[in-house]
Formats: C-alpha cells, structure tokens, sequence
C-alpha cells in the first residue's frame, strides 16, 4: 500500500534519522550515508536541505529540523 500524500517518504525519514545522529567524525557519517541510504554525500546534503522546507519534515522530526535550519541561518549570516 501506498503512502499517504502528507506523509514523508521512507528515504527522508531515513535521511532526517541519519541527521538526528551525532557522528565522531564525517568520515562515520559519509559512511553510514553510503551503505544505509544508497546516496552520494553530497546528495544527501542536497536532499536534507531541501527537506528543511518541507513542513512534513519539521512534522516528523521537529528538533532535527530546527537544529539544522538554525545552522543554516548562522552559516548564511556569516556569508
């Protein structure tokens, strides 16, 4: 059966679960990215930025989101 329409497909909640974790470095995370979501880095990256927009994904994961789009923010400041 399929998924509801509001509801965030498997690979985003997957990648919303990897950005919740702390890793001892990047090389950990790049890893996990790799084997766990069959993704580039820098795909990865790319689709949890996009999804920091996605108002499904501050649904599921509401303190991910708002680390991540402060960090964002602070990045963009300091540009």
């Amino acid at each position: 059966m399929g998924e509801h329409a509001d509801e965030l497909p498997a690979r985003d909640r997957a990648v919303l679960d990897l950005a919740s974790r702390s890793w001892p470095g990047p090389g950990a995370r790049d890893r996990a990215v790799r084997e766990r979501l069959g993704l580039s880095p820098t795909l990865y990256l790319q689709r949890l930025n996009a999804l920091l927009d996605d108002p499904r994904a501050a649904a599921y994961a509401p303190a991910t989101v708002r680390r991540l789009r402060d960090a964002r923010a602070e990045r963009r400041a300091r540009r």
